[in-house]
């Protein structure tokens, strides 16, 4: 991706929501209604960046990428 979204506030926000949460898993906590609402907003963002999502194969992707920068914000 093209897109370095880990300054972006509404993965800053995500992560701080995911911290806050006490949940362990961050796929668990993107599947709560505040971690999709967060999720949904960034997806936002990413479109606004030229980000394509339409297809669910870069959607996959982009989610695991997601997943893997909150869990290293999490350490």
């Amino acid at each position: 991706m093209d897109w370095d979204f880990s300054d972006d506030g509404a993965f800053l926000a995500l992560c701080d929501a995911f911290q806050e949460s006490g949940e362990s898993s961050a796929m668990e906590f993107l599947a709560t209604g505040e971690g999709a609402f967060h999720f949904q907003e960034l997806t936002q963002n990413a479109a606004g960046e030229g980000i394509d999502l339409s297809d669910s194969e870069s959607m996959a992707e982009f989610q695991i990428e997601v997943l893997e920068a909150m869990d290293e914000n999490n350490i």
